[in-house]
């Protein structure tokens, strides 16, 4: 019987990868005081959203601080503790720390798509039915590189030429906040 019931289950093959801050919580630089993580307004509404339309949960943040030693991977696992009991306790499928420096080589950090890549082929994916939502470019072009959807939120950093000629052509998507892109997928 349990076979059966594993055979007429449908799989998951949609996804959201979530930046963490600027993206759902608000960004101090460099946040390692769980005490110092406080939800974007939306951003709890929109994971709601994402569940009910039975996308997985993926978060990815970059956190150059722990190789630059100005925190510890312990700070980091603490800080996503505090988000995501913040947001309702949603279940993350998995959670990527990029610890590279900002100048350092890319293994996971953003806009690698390595990360990405891996969840995509380790739970059988859909491409096109996957997104990597948040407040800089580079976490827009780590969706791109791994052929899935790019998704930035409008935020105080500018963007680079190359990444502005993105948005014009549609490449990547532009939302106000989280909530509105949930609202509007």
């Amino acid at each position: 019987m349990s076979h059966l019931l594993q055979n007429s289950q449908k799989s998951i093959t949609k996804a959201i990868f979530l930046d963490r801050d600027g993206t759902l919580n608000v960004d101090y630089n460099y946040v390692s005081d769980p005490d110092k993580i406080h939800p974007i307004d939306g951003a709890r509404e929109a994971i709601e959203i994402f569940i009910c339309q039975e996308f997985l949960l993926f978060l990815f943040t970059n956190q150059p601080g722990i190789e630059q030693k100005i925190y510890t991977k312990e700070d980091v696992e603490a800080c996503n503790q505090r988000i995501i009991e913040l947001l309702g306790n949603p279940h993350f499928t998995e959670i990527c720390i990029a610890s590279e420096a900002t100048h350092a080589p890319e293994h996971y950090r953003k806009p690698s798509p390595r990360f990405i890549n891996e969840m995509v082929d380790k739970y059988r994916l859909e491409r096109s039915k996957c997104y990597m939502i948040g407040d800089k470019e580079t976490d827009a072009l780590a969706g791109l590189n791994a052929g899935i959807h790019g998704i930035l939120l409008e935020s105080a950093y500018p963007q680079s030429p190359q990444c502005q000629q993105l948005i014009r052509e549609g490449k990547i998507l532009v939302f106000k906040n989280l909530l509105d892109f949930a609202q509007n997928i």
